[in-house]
């Protein structure tokens, strides 16, 4: 069985200590608490070797410094990724239509948005869809009639605003 209590002092005695170092190695305040959270998760999983050593917290501050220059090193890299492939081409905004589109959508029973969804955005067969859905196949053919019909009603109504409102 694990010693909590030791564990629990060891933390308690330790944390501002350990926090306060890594924040200084990172300057990033969450990057210090985030590596600082994985080594005494690492000093727990290990505390039952961790307790014996003579200096517990030094093992634990070498743990906390090396996750957080491998997270250093994981962004650096990933920059230079970045750097070398360009930058990505950014998305043109989604059209009026589709807009419209999704706000319909949003207004249907999630039953029907559902099956639509799977049906023509994902292309799926309605067997799939009802597998998906653990619905019966008779049930996904209504809610893809039933939502069809009413994303037409929605759509008309909100052309018709839009004329209204010009």
């Amino acid at each position: 069985m694990a010693d909590v209590e030791g564990f629990d002092e060891f933390y308690r005695g330790s944390r501002q200590r350990l926090l306060g170092f890594v924040y200084a190695l990172t300057g990033n305040l969450a990057e210090a608490q985030d590596a600082v959270q994985e080594a005494y998760i690492r000093a727990w999983q290990r505390w039952s070797t961790v307790s014996g050593y003579e200096d517990p917290e030094a093992w634990t501050r070498v743990v906390a410094s090396r996750v957080a220059v491998s997270r250093w090193r994981s962004l650096r890299s990933r920059a230079r990724a970045y750097l070398r492939h360009g930058a990505v081409e950014s998305v043109a905004a989604p059209s009026t239509d589709t807009v419209a589109v999704v706000a319909a959508l949003r207004r249907l029973p999630e039953g029907q948005r559902v099956a639509l969804a799977l049906y023509y955005l994902i292309g799926m067969p309605v067997a799939e869809v009802a597998r998906e859905t653990e619905a019966p196949v008779g049930t996904v053919k209504a809610r893809l009639h039933r939502g069809r019909a009413a994303l037409a009603d929605l759509l008309a109504v909100s052309d018709l605003e839009e004329v209204t409102d010009a």
